[in-house]
């Protein structure tokens, strides 16, 4: 794509986003509970368009170039990512369940499950990419010195009579070999030359032998032909991978190639402009700056005297930390301040008088409120919908706000320069000057104003005017103790590393996490049937509550605060594949405290304390990270078992919940825990912990479909026609993508591969590997399903579904009653 393409794309995008903005405040007037589908709907129709937009806003941050444009840009990007995060809280409020249904939307919109899919901010491992490489390095040179000299391999020698033996050996089966080889054709060739002589010889006239020729020849053109026919319908369909492959992945490449050259062109203009911005910001201190600093004294000392003349006194000059003497001139002439004095001189009368006057009214309002409370309280009050305050959509206005003002209107060229506009620049290099010299203007100021009141009003000085604090309790969270005040943070990162609590992530990507969408979902709503998440499903929450919110600190500030997340599904699901993808697309670090992992590391009482301070205090400090904790379930067991009472497992509750709460919006560290035996665990314990709990039940037709596919094609393996792909998505009923992987793995060995020429791959040959590997029972599925309806969520929504079907079966029996 050109320049222009993205400029296109970006004017597009904040076309839709007036109308999405316009949306918004109706959603804000609340709505009574029976009108609850119509309020989701219209949650999930923004929450489509806000990814939309986000897809848009993510392509055009990547590839533009002009350094301006990007600075807004990512507010605006930021800003939107933000409000996906709020909408999909809304929704999950609203439906009383982590993965709501939204096929109808889709398809009422004309959408694809495409247009569901998260997209992850590129800039998330770009902007970092040098700290990552130097975290991966540090930790690569410290594993290296854990690793004993002795570990190293040590290759037991050979005599000199023995290796020669050893290869004469090894010779002598390769000839022998060929020989067989040799000797099996001319076996072959024997037995057909025997076969002719019994036969006896079929003569042919010229005309017979032409005519059988042309019979064989134009049968295998015609069978050619029809292969061809049906091959071009299944591509047509999609059926079958296109031919034109090799060249579909040189465009890739190329485009790929265009890509990287744009990003190092934003890096070139992104120093260019940085260096005209401090040049910028001293050529207006120099040349504008000493008048603005006479005009403004002119300004303040004005108020002054027109303070004086109508109050008889001096004003308070504004403290600092409310913007000083902004707060009175912002964008307001000297006659607009003597105007509002007056105004607030005739308004104190005003109030004195009808103070008087509203005393009598409280007393009457105090004893209605109370005749309508007690009403309240007898009768029912219906449950009320509505959206909370967005703290993104302010950001999102006044991005839009500026792009309406200083680029919409603005006349490009075909080929647009992509230099900084220095209009622009010094317009806002200008109001950073004013700002700084105005801090410098109220010092002097207040000290003016000090010897004022001593010669004018002989006055003692009256300590400056401070921001009114509302009464109440005490704003802020208690600070957590420092155990390692003396410590650097090189140190703590080389102990975590050397206890193994910081490990190696792997490198995985979440897009490989395959599944396909839930087709069926409002369907099996409607038919009242409980629709279970789909991995595609999963794969979104992931993205949404960790990826999105680890990945930015602006959005991580912005969003709704989510501490930890637990994964909960049978052994197999890819629940640790998932924590992996999570640092691989964040660029975070990885802290593993699951119970084995701590066996014999940091003893006694107050051992565990001083590791979860470490781990918590490292993982802000270099943020993101995340705290994974595997097989969850041990930290809150019912009853610890036999064979887990030495590694002691509960010691790092009561410290983890303390370190949990004091992650606040800004702090982009996360825990995840994973467990496939929740029953296990005290449930209240496990909620109280983890805030957002992900079921993640045996994967469905679809989904094992795109299973076995994207797995065969990963392996190298093209499947062809003879490979029933189907009849294995079917077969495979209950069996997890590891147990397929499996299956998979133990099939393509390297010899199968290279048979695949001359015999190509068939289901069949999957079956006796499936055989062996034990699927995940209904039973066991059945009991995670009744745990996870235990959760505070479950229960809601159980809740909900009852109420439903009450309502419904209540209207049948009127009904019936009518007809009667």
């Amino acid at each position: 794509m050109s320049e222009g393409a993205y400029q296109r794309l970006w004017e597009s995008s904040h076309v839709t986003l007036q109308e999405l903005l316009d949306q918004e405040q109706p959603l804000l007037e609340p709505v009574p509970d029976r009108e609850r589908q119509s309020f989701q709907y219209r949650l999930a129709s923004l929450y489509l368009h806000y990814l939309g937009l986000l897809r848009g806003f993510n392509t055009v941050y990547d590839q533009m170039v002009q350094p301006q444009k990007r600075r807004l840009l990512r507010r605006l990007l930021d800003g939107v990512a933000g409000r996906v995060l709020e909408l999909k809280d809304e929704l999950v409020r609203a439906d009383l369940c982590e993965n709501p249904c939204l096929d109808r939307v889709l398809q009422d919109l004309k959408l694809t499950p495409a247009d569901l899919e998260v997209p992850i901010p590129k800039y998330f491992l770009l902007e970092q990419s040098t700290a990552v490489r130097e975290r991966r390095l540090i930790l690569a040179e410290i594993l290296s010195r854990l690793e004993p000299e002795s570990s190293q391999k040590s290759f037991i020698g050979m005599h000199r009579t023995e290796a020669i033996l050893l290869v004469q050996k090894a010779e002598r089966a390769r000839q022998g070999r060929l020989r067989a080889t040799f000797m099996r054709e001319i076996r072959r060739d024997e037995e057909q030359d025997r076969r002719i002589r019994e036969d006896g010889w079929h003569k042919f006239s010229q005309c017979q032998a032409a005519i059988t020729i042309q019979k064989v020849w134009k049968g295998y053109l015609q069978r050619k032909r029809t292969q061809q026919d049906r091959r071009t319908e299944m591509e047509f369909i999609g059926m079958l991978p296109s031919p034109n492959q090799v060249e579909h992945l040189s465009i890739i490449s190329q485009a790929c190639l265009w890509e990287d050259v744009r990003r190092l062109r934003q890096v070139e203009k992104e120093e260019e402009f940085r260096a005209a911005m401090v040049k910028a910001h001293d050529s207006l201190a120099e040349t504008e700056g000493p008048d603005m600093k006479e005009k403004m004294k002119e300004q303040i000392r004005q108020w002054f005297i027109e303070c004086h003349d109508l109050t008889g006194r001096f004003p308070d000059y504004p403290d600092a930390s409310s913007g000083g003497s902004y707060s009175i001139f912002a964008d307001k002439t000297p006659e607009q301040v003597r105007m509002e004095l007056e105004m607030q001189v005739q308004e104190n009368k005003k109030k004195e008088q009808e103070k008087r006057k509203e005393k009598g009214k409280d007393e009457k309002k105090k004893k209605k409120k109370k005749g309508k409370e007690e009403k309240s309280k007898k009768g029912e009050v219906d449950a009320v919908l509505q959206v909370l305050p967005s703290k993104c959509i302010p950001m999102i206005s006044a991005g839009h706000e500026e792009y309406l003002n200083t680029w919409k209107n603005r006349c490009e060229s075909i080929h647009p320069s992509q230099n900084y506009d220095s209009e622009t620049l010094r317009e806002e290099k200008r109001k950073e000057v004013e700002l700084e010299i105005r801090i410098q203007v109220d010092e002097l100021m207040r000290q003016e104003l000090r010897n004022l009141r001593l010669v004018v009003d002989k006055e003692e000085e009256r300590p400056l005017r401070a921001p009114k604090k509302t009464p109440g309790k005490k704003s802020g969270k208690k600070k957590e103790k420092d155990l390692t005040p003396n410590r650097s943070v090189e140190s703590l990162y080389e102990e975590l590393v050397i206890s193994g609590l910081l490990r190696k992530s792997e490198s995985v990507a979440l897009k490989d996490y395959v599944g396909d969408f839930l087709y069926l979902g409002s369907a099996l709503s409607l038919a009242k049937k409980l629709p279970m998440p789909s991995l595609f499903d999963i794969r979104q929450n992931v993205a949404l509550y960790a990826v999105l919110r680890l990945g930015s600190p602006d959005i991580h500030a912005m969003a709704p605060l989510i501490r930890s997340i637990l994964l909960v599904g049978p052994s197999g699901m890819g629940k640790k594949m998932l924590v992996k993808a999570v640092c691989t697309e964040t660029g975070a670090n990885l802290f593993d405290l699951s119970p084995d992992n701590l066996l014999g590391k940091y003893p006694g009482r107050n051992g565990a304390q001083m590791m979860v301070h470490i781990v918590f205090k490292v993982a802000r400090l270099l943020q993101p990270s995340v705290i994974w904790i595997g097989n969850a379930e041990k930290n809150f067991y019912k009853r610890i078992p036999k064979e887990d009472r030495e590694m002691d497992p509960k010691r790092i509750k009561k410290d983890l919940t303390k370190a949990l709460r004091l992650l606040t919006p800004g702090d982009r560290v996360m825990l995840i825990g994973t467990t496939s035996r929740p029953q296990l665990a005290d449930i209240r314990g496990l909620c109280r912990v983890y805030e957002r709990i992900l079921f993640m039940p045996r994967p469905d037709y679809a989904s094992r479909y795109v299973l076995w596919k994207r797995m065969i094609e990963a392996r190298g393996v093209q499947p062809t026609q003879h490979l029933d792909i189907s009849a294995l998505a079917k077969v495979s009923d209950g069996y997890t993508p590891g147990h397929i992987l499996q299956a998979i793995q133990s099939v393509l060995t390297e010899r199968r591969f290279l048979q695949l020429s001359k015999r190509p791959l068939v289901a069949s040959e999957f079956l006796g590997q499936l055989a062996k590997l034990d699927p995940v029972y209904r039973e066991e599925e059945e009991s995670l399903k009744d745990w996870y309806f235990k959760t505070p969520l479950g229960k809601k929504s159980m809740k909900h579904r009852m109420d439903q079907l009450e309502a419904e079966e209540a209207k049948l029996a009127k009904e019936k009653k009518k007809r009667k």
